[in-house]
Parts: structure tokens; sequence; C-alpha cells
């Protein structure tokens, strides 16, 4: 088993090799809290929460770190508009990320560290830079410069001598160099300060993420990830003061998701197309969601649209109609099932995985796992052989791995279902028990071959979304994704 990863760093794929043997260490920058999560955070979130539960199923030991930026300009900003303390702005929109994340089955980081809990640990990184003449002090404020590391602009392409001042950065005539950055930031009036050897004042955004990962992982760690959006200037600022402090490399493998476009727009504040993700899951499964936001490879883009998450609905309704489907037919699962070892389909799905994560071919060897078991139940469903059984029991059980790793069919069918008729029919304001009814009614007027009668009820369910489907045991209805 061979793991490997596009590594930003070197611009290739390169194979996966970690620091310390089957153990990974690895940190995410986790969100700025100072609004409600948007399906960009939803991607990133989703996608290094598959990465995690792959690693682990592959066998390694994982150490996983998502931090939370609860100190910033945009918090401090965005309270003074809410008229509010800034550190209750940034604990309520915590736990809201927290409800969000966990409705999309995204698992807790191991270590989810708050900035404002480390600030000791970031004027020790400063003071070490400082120390090596990495950084310079003016009257409170504490510059990292860039022209002291030889390396700056590495991990992005960019070149200093290319780079025009004010184009991407405040410019302020105090710097050395209008790119040195901004390591710890003087108090101001009304803003959140803490004491340090320069004063008062707070840590600038860049030394969080390198003070944070130390601590918990080590001067060098294996997997460090984001948005593409961090590369420049986040996560070049973090080599530069982390190899500079520490000296030795920093990150071994950097790993960057694409962006979520919203109908082929990128998704902006001016444009008014934010999606947020407690919105999203009033309309959606949100298993639906992860299943679209992991249709496509982690480092493209992916576009969200009114087509694209109702193809992932009605692809995740087809996986628990199959479930379903083996449950009724030869049993629920037994303790035997979960020691059934890797078919064919699984093994697809790792090697698909293996691959720099690619998910939307590892959701294609899901599918094909899928149609080949219907394909098996619609040959042999009345001749059952213990061969062919055992056959099913296999698929049934890579599906459920894979589903797994993927974050996904986390619900028996038999609960996919039910809670997909109550939301459906609350939403029309209608009760079960009325559909039951009609289906029983259509029923009778079969019986009396009264097809005209059966036919209008019929035309009627389908306007309220319900499908009906005649077995040779009975009528079972369903609603529509």
């Amino acid at each position: 088993m061979t793991i490997h990863i596009y590594n930003t760093l070197s611009k290739k794929k390169e194979e996966f090799v970690t620091v310390e043997p089957n153990r990974v260490r690895m940190y995410v920058c986790g969100p700025t809290v100072y609004d409600s999560s948007h399906i960009g955070h939803g991607r990133s979130a989703v996608v290094f929460d598959v990465i995690v539960r792959h690693l682990r199923f592959r066998g390694f030991k994982v150490t996983y770190v998502r931090n939370f930026t609860d100190v910033d300009d945009k918090i401090i900003n965005r309270a003074r508009e809410l008229n509010t303390h800034w550190k209750e702005l940034a604990d309520k929109y915590i736990q809201e990320f927290y409800s969000d994340m966990d409705a999309l089955n995204v698992q807790r980081a191991d270590i989810e560290p708050k900035a404002t809990e480390h600030i000791k640990q970031m004027i020790s990184v400063i003071e070490n830079l400082i120390r090596k003449g990495h950084a310079y002090q003016i009257n409170g404020d504490v510059f990292f410069s860039v022209e002291s590391f030889r390396d700056y602009g590495k991990l992005s392409g960019r070149r200093l001598q290319d780079m025009e001042a004010g184009a991407r950065v405040e410019v302020d005539e105090r710097k050395r160099n209008p790119f040195d950055f901004a390591l710890w930031k003087a108090s101001k009036p009304q803003e959140p300060a803490w004491d340090s050897p320069w004063g008062k004042g707070r840590p600038g955004w860049h030394i969080e993420c390198s003070a944070m990962s130390v601590e918990y992982l080590g001067a060098t760690i294996d997997i460090h990830g984001g948005g593409k959006d961090l590369i420049f200037p986040h996560h070049e600022n973090e080599i530069a003061q982390s190899e500079a402090a520490f000296g030795t490399a920093f990150v071994k493998y950097w790993v960057h998701n694409g962006f979520v476009n919203i109908n082929q727009e990128k998704m902006s504040k001016s444009l008014g197309n934010f999606l947020l993700i407690k919105d999203l899951l009033k309309r959606y499964h949100p298993e639906a969601v992860r299943l679209f936001l992991l249709s496509k490879h982690y480092r493209s883009p992916i576009d969200f649209s009114e087509k694209a998450i109702q193809e992932a609905s009605s692809g995740l309704e087809k996986i628990y109609s199959l479930l379903d489907r083996i449950g009724k037919t030869i049993g629920r699962r037994t303790r035997t099932d979960v020691e059934i070892k890797e078919g064919r389909h699984l093994k697809g799905f790792c090697e698909a995985m293996d691959d720099d994560f690619n998910s939307a071919q590892a959701l294609g060897i899901l599918f094909e796992a899928v149609k080949d078991a219907n394909r098996l139940l619609d040959k042999n469903e009345n001749n059952m052989t213990p061969e062919v059984e055992r056959e099913i029991r296999t698929v049934r059980e890579e599906i459920l791995k894979m589903g797994d790793i993927l974050g996904i069919l986390s619900e028996s069918p038999s609960d996919y279902f039910q809670n997909k008729k109550r939301k459906v029919l609350e939403e029309q304001s209608v009760e079960p028990a009325i559909i039951d009814r009609m289906v029983q009614e259509r029923d009778a007027a079969r019986k009396a071959k009264d097809w005209a009668a059966a036919d209008r009820i019929r035309q009627q369910l389908a306007e309220m979304n319900v499908i009906l489907e005649d077995r040779p045991d009975g009528t079972i209805w369903k609603v529509k994704s």
C-alpha cells in the first residue's frame, strides 16, 4: 500500500513518507469565527475529515489539529457593528461551527486550539525570531523581515522583486520591506490586548498557526492543509516564520482544496451568493451535501447548483435503497459480516483514495458496487444460494466501509426513509396517516378494477411528491428526493 499526495510546495504528486513511521501529524487552518459557516468552509472541513478517515483506515495513527482564530480584525470589527463583546461573538460562532459540522458528520479534530489560549506560545516564537534577526520592533508592533528569509515565496511561486507593494498588502512606511508582516500588533483603544515584552497588544494572524502547530505537533509536521486562498500570504508567511524560528523544514506535504462556485460564479458577499451551511441543511440531507462536496477531486473547483445537489440526493437514495433491499432479502448484518475481508470494490476504492485522495473516482467505484449488488439481487432474488448470499453480504460490507471513510451511511435504511418522509411531509403539512389512507383507497379501487380512481389517487399522491411502488406483497410509498 503506497499513498501519493499532491504537494503544493513541489507542484507534483509525491509518495507519502511520514516523519515517523505509521504516524501522521496533521494541521489544518480552521475558521476565523466572526460569521456563520458557508459551503466553502464545509468543503474544507469535509475534505480533510475524509483524508483523516482514510489515513486511519489505512493503519496510520493520526494526530489531527484544527484551530480556531478567535481574535482578529474581522471579529473585532463585526463585534463593533453588532454592539457586542468580541469574545461573545467568537464563542457564538464557534458553537455554530460545531453545530454545522456535527450535522455534516465531520468528526472533531483531536486537538482544537483557540488563538486566545496560546498567546504565551506566540510571544515565545516572536522573541525567538527577534533574537535570530528575523523580526524587528517599532513602537510596540513587531514585524517579520521577509528579506531575512531567503526562501520566501517558495510555496506560492512568488518572488519579492516581482510583487508590487500595495497590490495585496497595506503599505506601512515604517516597514523595512512593504511585504514584512505583523507578528504582534500594538494595543488600540477598545481592542483586546495582552501583556508582552513590547507592550500591550495582540498577535498577528499568521503567527497563531505556527505557534499552535509546534506546540502540539513539533517543529516538522507531515501535512498542513487549508483552502487554496490561504497559500498566499498566510501559508507562505507560516513557512517563513516557522523555518526561521526553528531552523528546520516546517511541513512535508502542503495540501490545498479548491473553491466552491455558485452557479458558475465565484462565491462572494458582493454578489450576494453566499450559501450558508445551516440554510443548505434545511433543504437537503447532510449526507447528500457531503456527497456533493466529494463529487469532484478536492483540488478542483466545484460548482454548486440545484441540479448538482439533486444528483447527490438521488445518489444517496440509491445507496440507501440498495441497503434496504439487501436487508429485506437476506436479513440484517451479523458479527460475521463485519469480519468479511476486503473485496474488489473496496480494493479499487482504496486505490483511488491512495492516489491523492481522489474521492470523485472513489465515488464511482462505490456506485459501481451498488449497481453490481442490484444485479445480483435481480438475478438471484428468488433462488438465493449460500454462495450468492455471501457475495451480497461482502458487497454490503464493502459499501458500508466505503461509506464510513466518506462519512456517509450513518443511518439505518429504515431511519433514513422514515426521516425523509417526515421532513417532506412536514414541509407540505401532510400527515403520514393521510398518505396511508389514500394508498389503501387506491388498493381498494384496484381490487374493484376501478382503474380511473386508482390512477387519480396515484396522480394526487405524485403531486404531493409521493411515489408508489406496487410489489407482490403490497404497495409501499416513498417521497421524492
